[in-house]
C-alpha cells in the first residue's frame, strides 16, 4: 500500500479551526485589533484607579468605626463624644429609598413602554422626552426645594418628601435608560407575536419586557444609587432625627447621607470618624443591591 504524502506545510488534524481564521486575517488587521484591545484594557484601568482609590480611602478611615453597635444603636445625643451606632439613619436611608424606588421604577418604565411601544413619535411622546430630558439636568437642591415648596410646607418634616424628592431625581433616569433598552429589542420578536394573533399588551409582557428586563433593571440600579446617595433634597425634607422611624408618614426622619453631612460639617474627630463610616455603609449598601439585581436579572435571563 502506497503511504500518502501530506505536504509539510498543511495543518494537522489536530490543530484548531480558529488557524484558518487566523490565516485568513491580514498582518494589519491583527495590530490594529491588538492596539484596539490594548487600548479597551488601558481605558478600563484608567477608570478602576480612581474607583479603586475612593473605595480604599473610604475603607480605610471608616472601617473602624464600624463595629455591632453600629448597627444596632441610635444617633448620640451629643456629637463630640464617641459611641452610639448608625441604626436610624441606615433603616431611614432604606426606607425612603424604598418608597421612592417604588413610586419612580413602575412610573418611569410604563412611560418608557408608552413612549417605545405606543407613542413613538407622537406629540405627547416628543413632549414626555423633552420633559424627562429637562429633569435629568435639574440640580438635586432644585427638587428639594420643589418638594418643601409643594409638601413639605403643608404636610411638615416627614420622610416621604424625601421620597417624593428622590423619586422624582430617578425618575427620568429610568424613562431614558428603560426606553432605549427597550429600542434594543429587535422588531422580529414584535412581528412574530403580531403575527401569533396576540394583542400588543401580550407582547409588551410576555415578549418585549422579558427581552428588556437585564438592561432596565441595571438603569433602576443606576437610578437607585444615585437616589441613596443624595443629600441636597433630603435637607428640606426630612427633618432631623436619632432615633429609629420606620413610618415615612410620620414624624421627622433621617439618612446616612445628611448624617455624612452633619457629621463632616462638626468639628470633632468622633463626628468625622461617624462621617467616614456612614459612608461607607452607604457604599456597601449601593454595593450590594447591585449585586443583587444583577444576579436576579441574570437568573431570569437564562430562564427565558
Amino acid at each position: 500500500m502506497t503511504a500518502t504524502m501530506t505536504p509539510p506545510n498543511a495543518p494537522t488534524p489536530a490543530e484548531p479551526p480558529e488557524w484558518m481564521l487566523r490565516r485568513s486575517v491580514s498582518a494589519g488587521r491583527r495590530v490594529r485589533n491588538g492596539l484596539a484591545t490594548m487600548w479597551m484594557l488601558l481605558s478600563v484601568l484608567a477608570a478602576m484607579v480612581p474607583l479603586v482609590f475612593v473605595f480604599g480611602y473610604v475603607v480605610q478611615k471608616g472601617a473602624h468605626v464600624i463595629s455591632r453597635a453600629w448597627f444596632t444603636k441610635d444617633l448620640p445625643i451629643v456629637d463630640q463624644f464617641p459611641g452610639g451606632g448608625m441604626k436610624a439613619a441606615i433603616i431611614g436611608t432604606l426606607v425612603i429609598t424604598l418608597w421612592a424606588t417604588l413610586m419612580a421604577v413602575p412610573l418611569g418604565v410604563g412611560a418608557a413602554i408608552y413612549l417605545n411601544e405606543y407613542g413613538r413619535h407622537g406629540r405627547l411622546a416628543r413632549i414626555i422626552r423633552f420633559m424627562a430630558d429637562v429633569m435629568t439636568g435639574v440640580p438635586s437642591i432644585v427638587m428639594g426645594l420643589f418638594v418643601f415648596a409643594i409638601f413639605t410646607l403643608k404636610y411638615g418634616l416627614i420622610g416621604f418628601g424625601g421620597s417624593l424628592a428622590l423619586g422624582a431625581l430617578m425618575l427620568p433616569i429610568v424613562i431614558r435608560s428603560s426606553e432605549e433598552m427597550l429600542r434594543l429589542v429587535p422588531d422580529d420578536l414584535r412581528h412574530a407575536s403580531d403575527a401569533l394573533g396576540a394583542r400588543r399588551w401580550h407582547t409588551v409582557l410576555r415578549v418585549i419586557l422579558p427581552a428588556a428586563l437585564p438592561g432596565i433593571v441595571s438603569g433602576s440600579m443606576l437610578a437607585v444609587a444615585r437616589a441613596a446617595g443624595e443629600t441636597a433634597p433630603l435637607l428640606f425634607t426630612i427633618g432631623a432625627a436619632r432615633n429609629t422611624n420606620t413610618n415615612v408618614f410620620r414624624g421627622p426622619n433621617t439618612a446616612l447621607p445628611l448624617q455624612i453631612f452633619n457629621n463632616a460639617t462638626r468639628p470633632f474627630d468622633a463626628a468625622i470618624a461617624r462621617a467616614w463610616g456612614s459612608a461607607l455603609t452607604l457604599v456597601v449598601i449601593v454595593f450590594v443591591f447591585t449585586v443583587i439585581a444583577r444576579i436576579v436579572s441574570a437568573r431570569f435571563s437564562v430562564r427565558r
